[in-house]
């Protein structure tokens, strides 16, 4: 078969790098999973390390690296979905606890996040490349600008890591910035102990009006006069750790029960 060319429409970015391809397959654990997913192979360099510890499933959008992933790892046969990761229907391909890795395209690494985050009940273990300033906002600690929605939903219901930063030279073609890879291991046994809905709707429009406190950020949840007179709401939402989110859910889930 022909050479697969890197499309730019689908960001892609193919590692060229042995050494960080295997870096990246050595953080799956198997710690509470048997089956892997890989999104987005390429030509395969990850797929080719990921190989060495079991078979996983691909899902591969671009018709020409499914095909170059077909021909070249015979052993996944039925294992190769050429569909959008994002659209395909992941309670149908896995019956069991499954981890999802990859070099992911940086046109949609958040919405992975997102769609992982959903599927968290299946998902214990999430680790790959992504640009290293979403890699970064991921993992982030409250109090820094770089600490947003996408860090709250993760943090709530994965212990995050950010475990090394990749250079640009190491892709082809070469992106103008660098990369980096994070791992997430899901919090087992853990109970929310506030409405979830909720939670992702405070979440989102407090930090959709990140400069304003959060007494002027959510009023359109109508809250009453006594509950925004506690000092959580004189903070704006970066100030606020994922604990701090779940009890301010909590707050005003209590308030609008007991009216």
């Amino acid at each position: 078969m022909k050479n697969v060319k890197p499309k730019k429409h689908l960001g892609q970015h193919f590692l060229i790098d042995n050494n960080i391809a295997k870096k990246i397959s050595d953080t799956l654990d198997f710690k509470n999973y048997n089956e892997v997913l890989e999104i987005g192979p390429g030509k395969g360099i990850l797929t080719k390390e990921i190989i060495k510890k079991t078979k996983p499933f691909v899902v591969e959008i671009d018709p020409e690296s499914a095909e170059y992933i077909k021909i070249n790892f015979p052993e996944l046969k039925n294992k190769i979905y050429n569909q959008d990761f994002l659209k395909l229907d992941l309670h149908k391909v896995f019956k069991t606890q499954f981890a999802v890795i990859g070099n992911f395209p940086y046109n949609i690494s958040t919405q992975i996040v997102f769609k992982v985050i959903e599927n968290r009940n299946q998902i214990p273990f999430f680790s790959g490349m992504f640009q290293k300033e979403v890699a970064q906002r991921i993992c982030e600690s409250s109090g820094s600008k770089k600490y947003g929605i996408i860090s709250v939903l993760s943090q709530v219901f994965y212990n995050t890591n950010y475990l090394f930063s990749v250079s640009p030279k190491v892709f082809y073609p070469s992106p103008k910035v660098y990369s980096g890879v994070i791992k997430m291991t899901r919090k087992e046994n853990f109970n929310l102990q506030c409405d979830e809905s909720l939670l992702i709707k405070i979440v989102k429009i407090s930090f959709q009006q990140r400069r304003k406190t959060l007494r002027n950020s959510l009023k359109s949840l109508y809250l009453t006069k006594n509950l925004v007179e506690d000092t959580i709401f004189d903070m704006r939402p970066e100030s606020l750790t994922w604990q701090d989110f779940v009890k301010l859910t909590k707050m005003i889930e209590n308030v609008k029960l007991s009216n």
